[in-house]
C-alpha cells in the first residue's frame, strides 16, 4: 500500500466513523417533509361518501383509485390502492398465480423461471426465491436490457413466466428504459407465450432530481402493443411521505387485475381507508404530488452531486459509474474482481455499504464487480467522510492486485 494512502485509510479508521450506506432510505429532512400527516385531523367520510372507519372498497376509496390511476396513466376501473410499498402488492400477485393462475397454477408446474435486469433489486430476487423460481440474468446497457441476451434466453428457455423490472431509475443503476427498449421487450415477451407476465415496478417514477429522459407511460405502452392483459404496473409513496406509512397503487389487465384482488381479499379484510383519506388531503391529487416530490428533489440532488464529485476524482481504470437522475442508487463496476474487498476495507474503517453480490441473484456477483451506493439516508457531513472513505478503499482494493 503507498504510503500516502496507508495515512488515510488509518486518519479515517481513526475517526471511528460509524455511517451506513446500505439501504437505499430517505433522509430525516426528506421525512419532515411529510410531518403535518403525523397530526393530520382527517376526514371521516370521503369525497364521494365512502366511511372511511369502516369495513368495505376493498379495492380503495374511489378518489385514492384515481389518484393511483393518474400517476400511472391508467384507468380507475382497473387500480386498486395498496397498503406501504409496491412489493407486497407484487408480492401478492405473484402468490395469486403460483396458487391459481390465469389458466394453470404455478404450483401445479415445474421448473419456473423469471428474466431479471443485472445489476438488479435485492428484494426481487428475494421474492422470487421464496417461490423457488429460476432467475435468469439479463444486463442493463444503460437505456434498458441487453435485447440480445433477452431474446436468446426466450429461445433457449421454456417456461419462463416473465419479467420483474424497474423501468424508471432503475435500482441500482439509474437505467432509464427507452420507449424502443420496452417495446421490444413487450413484443417479444407476448410471440414467447400469452401468459409471459410483465411486472413493472415503478418504484422510481416520481423521483427525479435532474432533467431525466421522457417515457411514454408504461400502461400506455402495454395497451399499444396489445401486452395488456400481461401487464401489471405498480408505484407507491414509500418514498413519497413515510417509509410504512404510504399507499401503494397497482394497475394491471383485467384478468391480472381480478387474480390480485381475489388474493387480496383472502388476505385483508379492508384496507386502510383512513390513510388514504389522510394522504389525499394532504397531497391533494397528482399535481400535488408532483409539487412535493420538487421539494424531494431539492434536498436528494446535492447528496448526489457530493457522491458524484468523489467518484469523478477516480481513474477508469479503477472503475466506472452511470450518473443516475434519478431515484436512489449509485451502482459503480470495478473493473478488476475486488467488491467484496472494498467493502471489507470500508468495514474497517466504519462505513457499512450493501453486501458485494446483492445486486445479483442469490447474492452472486460472478464478476466481483459491482457496488451499491445509497447516499440519500447520511447527512452531508457524513455522506463526505463515506466517500472519502469508499474512494479510499477501491484505490487500494485496485492496487492490491498490482
Amino acid at each position: 500500500m503507498e504510503q500516502s494512502l496507508e495515512s488515510k485509510f488509518a486518519a479515517l479508521k481513526s475517526k471511528g466513523l460509524q455511517i451506513d450506506l446500505t439501504r437505499g432510505k430517505p433522509g430525516s429532512d426528506q421525512l419532515d417533509l411529510s410531518n403535518s400527516l403525523l397530526n393530520a385531523q382527517v376526514s371521516s367520510h370521503s369525497p364521494s361518501g365512502v366511511d372511511v372507519r369502516n369495513y368495505g372498497d376493498p379495492l380503495g376509496i374511489s378518489e385514492a383509485r384515481a389518484l393511483g390511476a393518474s400517476l400511472l396513466s391508467a384507468s380507475a376501473e382497473t387500480t386498486l390502492v395498496g397498503e406501504q410499498s409496491s412489493l407486497l402488492l407484487i408480492y401478492q400477485l405473484i402468490l395469486s398465480n403460483y396458487l391459481f393462475g390465469l389458466k394453470t397454477p404455478w404450483k401445479e408446474q415445474t421448473d419456473l423461471k423469471f428474466i431479471c435486469p443485472v445489476p438488479g433489486f435485492d428484494r426481487h430476487f428475494r421474492l422470487l426465491e421464496d417461490f423457488g423460481i429460476e432467475m435468469l440474468p439479463v444486463p442493463l446497457i444503460g437505456t434498458g436490457m441487453d435485447l440480445e441476451v433477452f431474446n436468446g434466453l426466450l429461445s433457449e428457455h421454456e417456461n419462463i413466466k416473465g419479467i420483474m423490472c424497474v423501468p424508471r431509475h432503475s435500482n441500482p443503476t439509474g437505467d432509464i428504459y427507452s420507449d424502443e427498449n420496452l417495446a421490444a421487450i413487450m413484443q417479444a415477451g407476448k410471440a414467447y407465450s400469452d401468459e409471459f407476465l410483465f411486472i413493472f415496478d415503478h418504484a422510481y417514477l416520481l423521483h427525479d432530481f435532474l432533467p431525466s429522459a421522457t417515457q411514454t407511460p408504461t400502461w400506455e405502452l402495454a395497451q399499444s402493443i396489445g401486452v395488456d392483459d400481461q401487464a401489471a404496473v405498480f408505484c407507491s409513496f414509500s418514498k413519497v411521505t413515510f417509509g410504512g406509512g404510504g399507499l401503494s397503487f397497482a394497475t394491471a389487465g383485467k384478468p391480472l387485475f381480478d387474480l390480485l384482488a381475489r388474493q387480496r381479499a383472502s388476505m385483508i379484510v379492508c384496507p386502510d381507508k383512513v390513510n388514504q383519506m389522510r394522504h389525499l388531503e394532504f397531497l391533494r391529487d397528482k399535481g400535488g404530488v408532483l409539487e412535493h416530490m420538487t421539494k424531494h428533489a431539492d434536498i436528494v440532488r446535492p447528496k448526489f452531486e457530493v457522491a458524484f464529485d468523489a467518484l469523478d476524482i477516480l481513474s477508469t481504470e479503477i472503475g466506472t459509474y452511470q450518473k443516475p437522475t434519478g431515484g436512489y442508487f449509485i451502482s459503480f463496476d470495478t473493473k478488476r474482481p475486488i467488491a467484496k474487498r472494498v467493502i471489507e476495507l470500508c468495514k474497517e474503517m466504519g462505513v457499512l455499504i450493501t453486501p458485494a453480490g446483492s445486486t445479483y441473484p442469490h447474492f452472486f456477483d460472478p464478476s466481483d464487480s459491482n457496488i451499491r451506493l445509497a447516499p440519500t439516508f447520511l447527512g452531508v457531513e457524513d455522506l463526505e467522510d463515506a466517500m472519502e472513505a469508499f474512494v479510499t478503499a477501491i484505490t487500494i482494493a485496485h492496487q492490491e492486485l498490482d
